[in-house]
């Protein structure tokens, strides 16, 4: 579980009720917060084609523009631990300054982490705007971050979103910095085509937008992530301020053991927190491989256990002194694992990410299959949720007994009505069964016989000396028969030659007599 976060101000409170109030952010946006918005006054995002990024990036890259890892899959221990940090930046040079934040290590990312929409499916198509804790309690979230940009007029979601496999927004091959995991595990950074967002093979399951790409294999990727997210001069001056401004600041990245890591910097634009490049080094020293700027300033929100942990750095609009965090856009949520389904086909509850069946006889990941044992009913009944319904004329646990003689019907609850106590069909309570009896009498009588015979003989033969009796008997009875077979023969050849010595020869004027 995430740790609690320190309790709440009072101040912050007033606010968030101010918040919960209407749905929509009461907090003014000072004007050195739009030196937070990379492209103002111009559209988000710049114009050149995914082809530019792929032929200006390094050599050494090759066609490659973004980085693949695959996640963290352990299960087992806490789903997230968040850890809050002191630091000073940078650190063993001149004049440090004291930056304060959080690190969240998240395991199994595939399975415990959505990005989700403003207040809910539905907020980006919406145009919605939510402070993070109402989106986070929507989702369950034991700890949520702010995520993409949003329009801070309309309120529209900007860049790629996709949602617990739902894509809620193509921005249309836009290229700025991305981080999203495809349906295999597999944590992406960087830059993607707009073929790429869209690819079916092995989809997007979450997938947001950032603007900078702070850390590429461990290395500042700062100066390359300007060339491939500035296309047009006019911008190039507010992208830079954006790059190089102090401010509160969020990202999202991954260490070496595929854990995904969220993280948050408090501070206020223009007055305390950390610039880009101060943000990927201090990444970098805590063994950081790839990484992307998020959503800052104002916007940069973190909650913990459904409370605010972070210090939101826009003024109220009710009253300059107090603090109130900004109604955003997407939020980053990290959760328990997630069953599928999600209510277990309704047989059972979802503890872990795993479905834990209710009941005897609900089976499966997804206890959704009936099993009444090895047995199946004997054949003689049908498995239900209460155990074996059994067929009429059978009972027990496992529809394995006949019913009682007298008796017949579902359960043997039907007393038989033949005459003279006669037994009835078991099934039917049908009183014509002679002829079913007898034939069952003789084919058990066929069987009882056969029985008998096996059984002698196997006796016969399990004695040795009986064995070798039976046998030199056996040889002898043959060879007599052979002898008498034998005699046989000879006998009929030796009629067969006599009879051919009495053959007379007769003239044929004898046999007619004279002419």
């Amino acid at each position: 579980q995430a740790a609690l976060a320190p309790p709440r101000r009072v101040t912050d409170a007033l606010c968030q009720g101010s918040l919960w109030a209407n749905g929509s952010s009461h907090c003014r946006s000072p004007p050195s917060d739009l030196l937070l918005q990379p492209y103002f006054p111009s559209q988000h995002g710049p114009r050149h084609h995914h082809r530019h990024v792929r032929d200006c990036q390094p050599i050494k890259y090759g066609n490659v523009t973004h980085e693949a890892w695959p996640s963290d899959n352990r299960t087992g221990g806490p789903v997230a631990t968040t850890r809050t940090f002191v630091s000073y930046i940078p650190s063993g040079g001149e004049d440090p300054k004291a930056v304060y934040g959080h690190f969240t290590f998240v395991r199994n990312p595939l399975r415990t982490f959505s990005v989700l929409e403003p207040g809910g499916a539905g907020g980006c198509q919406a145009n919605r705007r939510a402070p993070v804790e109402e989106t986070a309690k929507l989702g369950k979230c034991l700890v949520a971050q702010n995520g993409g940009y949003f329009d801070m007029g309309t309120g529209e979601c900007l860049g790629n979103v996709v949602s617990d496999g739902k894509l809620v927004r193509n921005s249309g091959g836009l290229q700025n910095a991305q981080f999203g995991i495809r349906k295999d595990g597999t944590m992406v950074f960087g830059y993607l085509s707009e073929e790429d967002v869209l690819d079916q093979a092995n989809p997007f399951v979450q997938l947001v937008s950032g603007v900078v790409w702070l850390l590429r294999d461990g290395e500042v990727y700062i100066n390359q992530s300007q060339m491939a997210e500035c296309g047009e001069i006019q911008t190039t001056g507010t992208f830079k301020k954006f790059i190089n401004v102090i401010s509160a600041r969020t990202a999202v990245g991954h260490d070496s053991q595929g854990q995904l890591v969220l993280v948050h910097v408090d501070g206020q634009t223009e007055s305390r927190g950390v610039n880009l490049w101060e943000m990927a080094e201090f990444l970098k020293q805590q063994g950081i491989i790839n990484a992307i700027n998020l959503d800052g300033g104002g916007s940069a929100t973190l909650v913990l256990n459904g409370t605010l942990a972070s210090y939101p750095s826009e003024h109220c609009s009710f009253d300059n002194m107090w603090r109130c965090p900004r109604s955003i856009s997407t939020i980053m949520c990290i959760h328990e694992p997630a069953c599928k389904p999600a209510d277990c086909s309704g047989h059972g509850d979802c503890v872990q990410g795993e479905c834990h069946c209710t009941g005897d006889f609900w089976r499966g990941p997804a206890c959704d299959v009936l099993d009444c044992g090895p047995s199946n009913c004997s054949l003689h009944g049908v498995c239900t949720d209460s155990g074996c319904l059994c067929d009429a004329g059978w009972i027990g646990s496992n529809c394995s007994e006949e019913c009682p003689m007298g008796w017949y019907g579902p359960n043997c609850q039907k007393p038989c009505a033949c005459e003279h106590m006669c037994p009835c069909n078991r099934e039917t309570g049908s009183c014509n069964i002679t002829y079913e009896l007898a034939q069952s009498f003789a084919h058990w009588e066929h069987v009882k016989a056969g029985q008998e015979m096996l059984l002698m003989w196997i006796f016969l033969l399990s004695d040795r000396k009986t064995l070798i009796s039976m046998t030199s008997i056996l040889a002898f009875l043959l060879m007599i028969s052979a002898m008498g077979n034998v005699g046989l023969f000879l006998k009929a050849r030796s009629e067969r030659h006599h009879g051919s010595g009495d053959y007379l020869y007769h003239p044929l004027s004898e046999l007619n007599g004279e002419a």
